[in-house]
């Protein structure tokens, strides 16, 4: 099979956008999250949140014929352009559009949509009963803008890219799960270059929903701390450039990493509770090293789903004990969501680039706001401080609601030259 590797990179975060500027606030433990401001949560015991900052929005891309309730689109289609002008693909023009492919994921679509559709029939709402002329509109807006497979077909269509389009909803997985189809089309040919990750854009209904689980921290994100108490919800985009490798060499491409595995464990336990045995995540990293034909022990840095959630946090401990064995205590395992927040289906897409650039750059990011060790959670999370260290392969896990799980490993690429990432 052919070895896929990335080269380009886009991001969209509440650290701020593109690869440099999020890169040097994620390893210098910089927190992103802070009180809510889209919208009014006082109702809520929390008023935390991980929002792309207001300034950064103004300067997003206006798409042609879309209203700005496409938040996750046009974060999106920032990223993908950040993306393919990292990997300095200059030369589309000779590349058949049809070849160049799309696959993203997402949690929510475009929520937005939903919002103002509610809005506007808690107004008038005898307007929106008696099914006037206006609320025919605004039903046909909800049809046109909400469903999910819009922000990949927003994404094409900003590119020129008339290729494989797919989008995945599969929760806090999904951006996982789109750079491992996007792998396999590359693999079997399908494609000659993908655009691949996932956007998520902040909601009410996202936000009141995790409150009513009671699962969003009143005060700061502590992943696999003993006091932990929560998630902050967040938003965001990221998206990956994706080639085969005999491709970047022939082009002169610097790389970033090459995606040594890829693997995925549903096991459908429960809408929103995770598997009390940790049984999807196990199988989804052994799946991804027996793929990539590593040893547990070859992997130097697990970049984890680390939501801060009691439970979670405990599991995903679980998890990395039954895979990893003896060599569990010798990883280094950290949570951006400590400084981002969780960007629901755009959160494994960005911490692939946080992988990829671990294994690029020599450094892994830290999991702040730790401070008191946790029995149940005996990892080495880099606690509050990033770590220089040699990092030949990564892994990136997943654990979304649903029982979806995926684990992507990111390997160190000798063959071509590396990408230079300012630290």
């Amino acid at each position: 099979m052919a070895r896929i590797v990335v080269t380009g990179l886009g991001w969209m975060t509440a650290l701020g956008t593109g690869r440099d500027l999020v890169w040097r606030r994620l390893l210098a433990g910089a927190c992103g999250t802070r009180p809510v401001r889209s919208f009014d949560a006082t109702p809520y015991s929390s008023q935390l949140g991980g929002e792309v900052d207001p300034e950064i929005e103004t300067q997003l891309p206006t798409l042609d014929g879309e209203p700005t309730a496409a938040r996750a689109s046009r974060f999106a289609v920032a990223a993908a352009r950040q993306a393919v002008a990292d990997a300095g693909l200059h030369e589309l023009a000779s590349i058949d559009p049809t070849r160049l492919g799309v696959a993203m994921g997402t949690t929510s679509g475009e929520p937005l949509f939903i919002e103002r559709f509610n809005d506007r029939a808690l107004a008038d709402h005898d307007s929106a009963e008696s099914g006037s002329a206006d609320a025919g509109a605004e039903g046909a807006e909800l049809a046109d803008g909400y469903p999910c497979h819009a922000i990949s077909a927003r994404v094409a269509a900003a590119l020129g890219w008339g290729g494989l389009n797919l989008m995945f909803p599969t929760a806090c997985a999904a951006g996982s799960y789109a750079l491992g189809h996007a792998v396999e089309a590359l693999q079997r040919g399908r494609a000659d270059v993908m655009v691949a990750g996932g956007a998520d854009a902040f909601s009410r209904i996202t936000y009141a929903g995790f409150a009513r689980l009671g699962a969003i921290a009143p005060e700061r994100c502590q992943p696999f701390d003993r006091e932990r108490r929560g998630m902050v919800p967040g938003e965001g985009a990221a998206v990956l450039v994706l080639e085969r490798l005999d491709d970047a060499r022939r082009r002169g491409a610097e790389v970033y990493a090459e995606i040594a595995g890829w693997g995925l464990g549903c096991d459908a336990h429960h809408m929103t509770a995770a598997h009390p045995e940790a049984v999807g995540p196990v199988n989804a990293m052994r799946q991804a090293l027996r793929q990539a034909g590593r040893r547990p022990e070859d992997v130097d840095y697990v970049s984890a789903h680390g939501t801060g959630t009691p439970t979670n946090d405990r599991l995903e401990t679980l998890a990395l004990h039954r895979v990893f064995e003896g060599h569990a205590p010798r990883l280094a395992v950290s949570s951006i969501k400590s400084m981002i927040g969780h960007a629901m289906g755009a959160a494994s897409a960005i911490e692939s680039a946080v992988c990829a650039l671990a294994v690029a750059s020599g450094h892994v990011p830290p999991t702040i706001h730790f401070e008191t060790e946790d029995p149940q959670c005996d990892l080495d999370c880099v606690p509050n401080a990033a770590r220089s260290m040699p990092v030949r392969l990564a892994m990136n896990n997943a654990l979304a609601f649903g029982g979806n799980n995926a684990s992507v490993l990111f390997a160190a690429c000798d063959e071509v030259s590396t990408r230079s990432v300012p630290s």
